[in-house]
């Protein structure tokens, strides 16, 4: 587990130092989960005001979600309009066990040179992203809470059964 989780990150930029603060500590063994390449569903709000919930592939890095779209998507441009978003991570095996995450995004970014969407595809298929002229962008996701369940209690929010 990094040093750093439930402190913040340290970022330096010449002489300037500013810490990072997470809004959300989570347990090593959640964190351990959502490293892992799960099946995953995010969801938003559109701007009808429904909820709407997609497949995604998401990787887990310094306490943030990163998500990547086309620039065309629909889910893009809401999430710019509303960016509060929600991640739920499945166990491979067993979809009962699974975490899930709500919070906000805190970055945009193109990935012009695809290095995040090479990222998440070598994460679930092995290989590098195959459309090269694509034009994506990347969303980074800070989490402010969260709820896990599994039988064995390893990535459960609660010990009691519900």
């Amino acid at each position: 587990m990094p040093e750093w989780l439930g402190q913040g990150v340290l970022i330096e930029a010449g002489r300037e130092r500013c810490r990072i603060c997470f809004l959300i500590d989570l347990p090593a063994p959640v964190v351990e989960f959502l490293k892992r390449p799960n099946p995953a569903v995010i969801a938003f709000i559109r701007p009808d005001g429904f909820p709407m919930s997609v497949a995604t592939w998401y990787d887990w890095e310094d306490g943030l979600i990163l998500v990547n779209m086309h620039e065309s998507r629909s889910r893009l441009r809401w999430l710019r309009d509303n960016p509060k978003a929600s991640l739920t991570a499945l166990g491979k095996q067993d979809w009962y066990r699974h975490v899930s995450l709500y919070g906000s995004v805190v970055k945009f970014a193109e990935d012009a040179d695809l290095a995040d969407i090479d990222r998440l595809c070598l994460r679930y298929t092995g290989k590098a992203f195959s459309n090269r002229r694509a034009k994506r962008v990347s969303a980074w996701i800070e989490p402010q809470g969260w709820h896990g369940w599994d039988d064995e209690g390893e990535v459960a929010s609660t010990n009691v059964r519900t």
